[in-house]
């Protein structure tokens, strides 16, 4: 169970789009949702990887040494 607080004009879309459709809210919260989800998380692990390199947590690897470890050309 998810209950959500939206702005009231995105409220009133929602209403609009759903009583237009015959499809409920919820229909189209969820599909919002899963459409986005991934993504928010890859969003998410990008932020905590830029983190965690500037604070000196993590190193960054030149291109040129993963294609050489994985036997590409440069």
């Amino acid at each position: 169970m998810l209950a959500l607080r939206l702005p009231e004009d995105v409220e009133d879309r929602l209403d609009v789009l759903a009583k237009t459709t015959g499809r409920s809210k919820s229909y189209y919260a969820r599909e919002a949702i899963v459409a986005h989800l991934d993504d928010l998380e890859e969003i998410y692990v990008a932020e905590q990887r830029l983190e965690n390199l500037r604070a000196g947590r993590s190193r960054a690897v030149p291109l040129s040494e993963v294609m050489a470890e994985y036997g590409m050309e440069s």
